[in-house]
C-alpha cells in the first residue's frame, strides 16, 4: 500500500520529536529519485530518507544504510551546497495531506542569513522533493515537471512553488463524529468503504474498509443501512477519531506475504489469516515495511541489462540445443543411407540410365526388393557416391552434435547459475563483478572508452556457526572458483545444493574436527544462497576440499565431486541472520 496521510502525520510527530534542532552533516542521493540525510543532534545522528519514486514513495527516518554513486548527481551537489551545515527549524503538514515541508536555517553563497524549505509531496507516480528559497521559488526538484508533462502545475527552478490541488475532506483531528458521520450518510449511491475514504481527509483503502467491516460486518451500500448499522458506523468513526488521536504502529501478515500492509489500528477484516505485529515507532515500521522490496526493486534497475542479456543467452542457447537434436535425430538415419549407398554401388552394372528411384534386391534383408529412391540427374553410381557423402557427413555430425548439445546444456547450466547470483547480489559492486564475468565469458562486450578502475572484489559473505565454525560464501561463479580452489584448505569441508545452481559454502577446519551441528548450519546457508532458496526440504551435498575438482576448460563456478553426503534442510532466513557475526 502507499504511505496515506494519517500515517506521514504520526511519522511528521516523531520527526519533531527527534530531529528538530539537528543540523545537516551530509547529503547523498543513492539513486535518481532517492535521498538521504545524515542529521547531527545533540542525542546522536540520525538519517532521514526521501524517496520520490512512484512505487513506494515516502520519508522517515531509516536505520539502514545505502550504497552510493561513485559520483553525486547534480541534485545532490545543489542540495549539499544549500543545506549542509544548515539547521532544521520545524516539520510540517498541510493538514492531514500527504505534504511535509522541512524549514532549514541556513546562509547563502556568500554567507548571509536564509531559509530554504525542503518539500516533500508524497503522491504515487507524481510524487517529489521539491528546494524552495526563503521567497518559496523553486531552486530545483528531484522531478522536475514542465508543461509537458503537467499543465496542471510546472515544477522547475525558478517559478513560484505552487501546492497541488486538494480536495476538501473531514479531518480526524477538528471535527466531531456526528459531523463526519453525516457527511458519510450523504453518499447514498456509494459503498460504505468508498463513502468513508472520500469523506475523511488521509485515510488508506484499508482503514475505509476497517470502518465498514466493524460497522456492519462487511461492505454494503449507504442507502440499504439500517438505523442501527448507522449507529454503529457513528460509534467506529468516534473510535477512529480515538485510534488517530492515540496511534500504534502496526505491520499487516497474511500467508505467504509478511509484508502485506501497515495501519495505526489493530487490523480485524482479514480474520484469523491476518496477524498484526506491533512496532515501536512508525519510522521503523515503514523502514522495516519498505525496505525489502525497494533492496530488490533496486538491484533490479541496476542490472536490467544483464537480466535482459542473460534471458536472450538462455533462449538463444536452448532453441541451439533443440535444433542440433533435431539433427541428431535425422543422423541417426544413416544406416539406411549407408544401405541405399552400398545397394546402388552393388547394381550400378544393370542401370545405365538415369531414373528417379531404383528397384534392387536388398541382400542385408533376405534379398527382398526395395526402392532407392535416386537424383534423376545423375547416374546410378554418382547416386550411390552421394549416398556415401550423406553417410559420412551424418557420421561426423552424430560425434559433433553429441558434443555440441553436452556444451550447450553446460552453458544453460552456467547461465542459470548467473542468473541465480544476479538475483541474490545487494550492492552495485556484485552486480559489478558480475559483469566483468560476463565480459570475461564473452557474453558482454567492454564499454567503449572506459577509464574506470575496476570495482575491487568483495570478500566472500562471512558466517560463524553457533559452535565457532567460519563459514564463508561465494558471491558469483568467479569467486566460488577462488572460494574453493584457492582459499580453502583439503581439510575444510564443501558444501553445495545438490543439482540446482548456488553458492560455494566452505566450513574453515582450523585443524579441528567439524562438527555435525556446524555442518547442518552451513547447509542451510548453503541451500538459502540457492536457487531453491524458496524451497523446503533441499538437498545440499557437503564433502571435504579435496574431493572437489574443476574440470579443464569448465566454465567459471563449475567443478565435479565425489564421496559426498547429502543433508536435507529448509532455508530459514532467521536462522542465516542470526549465524551473522556481529
Amino acid at each position: 500500500m502507499g504511505l496515506d496521510g494519517l500515517t506521514l502525520k504520526f511519522i511528521k510527530n516523531e520527526l519533531t520529536d527527534y530531529i528538530i534542532g539537528s543540523k545537516v552533516e551530509k547529503v547523498h542521493q543513492p539513486s535518481k529519485q532517492e535521498l538521504v540525510f545524515l542529521l547531527r543532534t545533540r542525542n546522536g545522528a540520525y538519517r532521514l530518507y526521501f524517496s520520490a519514486d512512484g512505487q513506494s514513495p515516502r520519508v522517515h527516518l531509516t536505520s539502514y544504510n545505502f550504497e552510493n554513486p561513485k559520483q553525486p548527481p547534480m541534485f545532490c551537489m545543489m542540495m549539499r551546497k544549500r543545506l549542509v551545515g544548515a539547521n532544521l527549524v520545524s516539520v510540517d503538514q498541510i493538514e492531514n495531506d500527504r505534504i511535509l515541508i522541512f524549514t532549514f536555517d541556513g546562509t547563502t553563497e556568500i554567507g548571509d542569513k536564509t531559509k530554504y524549505y525542503l518539500v516533500c509531496e508524497i503522491m504515487a507516480q507524481k510524487s517529489n522533493v521539491i528546494l524552495l528559497d526563503e521567497n518559496k521559488k523553486i531552486l530545483d526538484a528531484i522531478k522536475r515537471v514542465d508543461e509537458s508533462k503537467s499543465s496542471v502545475r510546472e515544477v522547475l527552478p525558478g517559478l513560484n512553488y505552487e501546492f497541488p490541488p486538494m480536495i476538501p475532506k473531514h479531518n480526524l483531528f477538528k471535527d466531531n463524529a456526528q459531523t463526519i458521520t453525516d457527511s458519510i450518510f450523504s453518499h447514498s449511491s456509494k459503498m460504505l468503504s468508498k463513502a468513508v475514504i472520500d469523506t475523511i481527509g488521509g485515510i488508506s483503502p484499508l482503514i475505509g474498509r476497517e470502518v465498514a467491516y466493524r460497522a456492519v460486518f462487511a461492505d454494503k451500500q449507504i442507502s440499504l443501512l439500517s438505523e442501527i448499522e448507522k449507529e454503529r458506523v457513528m460509534n467506529e468513526v468516534q473510535n477512529l477519531i480515538e485510534s488517530a488521536e492515540n496511534p500504534t504502529p502496526y505491520r499487516v501478515s497474511v500467508p505467504d506475504n509478511e509484508f502485506f500492509d501497515f495501519s495505526f489500528l489493530n487490523i480485524r477484516q482479514y480474520g484469523s489469516d491476518a496477524k498484526c505485529i506491533e512496532y515501536c515507532s512508525f519510522c521503523e515500521l515503514i523502514d522495516d515495511f519498505y525496505y525489502e522490496k525497494d533492496k530488490n526493486l533496486r538491484i533490479k534497475r541496476k542490472a536490467g541489462d544483464l537480466y535482459k542479456l542473460l534471458s536472450n543467452a538462455t533462449e538463444r542457447t536452448a532453441r541451439k540445443i533443440n535444433n542440433r537434436r533435431l539433427e541428431l535425430e535425422k543422423s541417426e538415419k544413416r544406416e539406411e543411407i549407408r544401405v541405399f549407398a552400398e545397394l546402388l554401388t552393388a547394381n550400378q552394372y544393370r542401370f545405365s540410365q538415369k531414373q528417379s528411384s531404383y528397384e534392387v534386391e536388398n541382400y542385408y534383408d533376405n534379398n527382398k526388393l526395395i526402392v532407392v529412391p535416386a537424383d534423376p540427374s545423375l547416374t546410378c553410381r554418382q547416386n550411390a557416391q552421394k549416398y556415401f557423402k550423406e553417410y559420412k557427413k551424418a557420421s561426423n555430425a552424430e560425434k559433433m552434435l553429441h558434443s555440441l548439445i553436452e556444451d550447450g546444456e553446460q552453458e544453460l547450466l552456467y547461465l542459470d547459475s548467473v542468473f541465480d547470483n544476479l538475483s541474490r547480489a545487494e550492492t552495485e559492486n556484485e552486480i559489478a563483478q558480475i559483469r566483468q564475468e560476463l565480459q570475461n565469458g564473452g557474453y558482454l562486450k567492454p564499454q567503449k572508452n572506459s577509464r574506470q578502475k575496476r570495482e575491487k572484489a568483495l570478500p566472500p559473505l562471512e558466517f560463524v556457526s553457533t559452535d565457532g565454525f567460519r563459514i564463508l560464501v561465494g558471491r558469483n561463479n568467479v569467486q566460488n572458483d577462488i572460494l574453493t580452489l584457492k582459499t580453502a584448505k583439503n581439510y575444510d569441508m564443501w558444501l553445495h545444493v545438490s543439482k540446482q545452481s548456488g553458492s560455494h559454502v566452505i566450513i574453515c577446519s582450523d585443524n579441528r574436527g567439524i562438527s555435525e551441528k556446524a555442518i547442518y548450519e552451513a547447509s542451510i546457508i548453503a541451500a538459502y544462497h540457492s536457487k531453491s532458496a524458496e524451497s523446503s526440504s533441499v538437498a545440499v551435498d557437503y564433502t571435504l576440499v579435496k574431493n572437489v575438482k574443476k574440470p579443464a576448460g569448465a566454465k567459471p563456478g563449475k567443478v565435479i565431486y565425489d564421496s559426498y553426503s547429502t543433508v536435507y534442510v529448509t532455508p530459514e532466513k532467521e536462522i542465516v541472520d542470526s549465524l551473522k557475526p556481529s
